[in-house]
């Protein structure tokens, strides 16, 4: 029935396949950050902290009688280390983003999307009734074109703190722009919550910006937390307004207790352990910077590759080397690219081996 796409996706060297890597091979290519999935540690005290309830599955969604006592702690630790109003924990980034961008503009609003912005905010702006426009990626003046130029009741912005294909940040001016409009502001801080920031918590963290009525934080959990699951932080208004109007929170079974269990313990662990952590990720992302003569804002180094052929190929070379990194092909991004995110789970020298490896063939 779709044997002719199917093909097509592997002439073009586009066919994705699942594939259970083995354990051995040295992880450069997960989005795992702080190389807390493989801390055994949070792992046990989850395990400690979930088995206190009778109840260790939500069992039903957020508003019927899925929300647990370990979802409520974890959304206030949340409030308490990020100075917003309110919180509320989400199955996923995908849901997150979802419940946000399909919920929030009404009609007579505006939704002013980054051209970059990730695919699930994508696919959840062709659900809403507003007007959807995008403006050039990271670029505050464009946006600042698009808020003046038009008309509308509310104005809503979506961005990221990191963008994951890239590991550019944010540009601090799009705050300013959108606080000068009184616009809402979203932050999708998937990749950057854990890796930017004096405490590890963000790209507002980095700025040092305070959180404002109109500011939205999301972050998942799936990342430098090594759980799954995500949150979203805002003033009690707008989590309000989630809970009673966002489809994919109202319809969704609550997350799962365990995972966000097990994220609580790694909030704390960053908020503990901060200097330590953040000194690896530097010692990580200065080898990088090193080795190819680039300048890195994160974690997350990329490598232009002239097609995703040459691309797959350089990630099985590396793999028969003992690493594992990403090969992004088209449609993710326009163009193939290697991505290698330097994380804590992987010993500095290992990583400054490979690099070169990766440097030497690369053409």
């Amino acid at each position: 029935m779709y044997e002719n796409e199917l093909l097509a996706l592997q002439k073009s060297n586009r066919y994705r396949k699942r594939e259970i890597y083995d354990e051995e091979l040295l992880d450069l290519a997960s989005n795992d950050y702080l190389g807390f999935a493989q801390d055994k540690e949070l792992f046990e005290k989850a395990v400690k902290d979930v088995s206190k309830y009778k109840y260790h599955a939500p069992k039903a969604s957020q508003l019927v009688n899925g929300y647990h006592q370990i979802h409520h702690q974890f959304e206030q630790y949340l409030c308490q280390i990020n100075d917003f109003e309110d919180a509320i924990v989400v199955g996923s980034g995908f849901l997150a983003n979802l419940s946000l961008i399909e919920a929030l503009p009404r009609k007579k609003d505006l939704l002013i999307l980054d051209e970059y912005y990730h695919a699930s905010g994508i696919l959840a702006s062709r659900l809403v009734k507003s007007e959807v426009v995008f403006f050039k990626h990271n670029d505050a003046t464009d946006l600042e074109r698009i808020l003046k130029t038009n008309s509308y009741k509310r104005a809503i912005v979506a961005v990221e703190g990191i963008y994951s294909m890239i590991g550019d940040l944010l540009e601090k001016k799009i705050f300013n722009v959108a606080d000068k409009y009184q616009a809402l502001l979203i932050v999708d801080e998937a990749h950057s919550s854990g890796v930017l920031g004096e405490k590890l918590l963000g790209i507002f963290d980095h700025y040092k910006i305070r959180p404002q009525k109109n500011h939205i934080k999301m972050g998942t959990l799936g990342k430098a937390m090594g759980s799954y699951g995500a949150y979203i932080l805002a003033s009690n208004e707008i989590i309000s307004f989630l809970q009673n109007r966002a489809k994919a929170i109202i319809y969704a079974t609550a997350p799962s207790v365990f995972d966000t269990a097990l994220a609580l313990q790694a909030f704390k662990k960053t908020q503990t352990k901060t200097h330590q952590l953040s000194t690896a990720l530097q010692t990580r992302i200065n080898t990088a910077q090193e080795i190819f003569n680039q300048e890195l804002f994160s974690p997350i180094l990329t490598i232009d590759m002239t097609n995703s052929s040459k691309a797959m190929r350089m990630k099985e070379l590396v793999k028969e080397k003992g690493f594992l990194i990403g090969a992004i092909r088209p449609p993710t991004v326009k163009t193939p690219i290697l991505r290698i995110i330097l994380r804590l789970g992987v010993d500095v020298e290992k990583i400054r081996e490979i690099l070169y490896v990766i440097k030497e063939n690369h053409v």
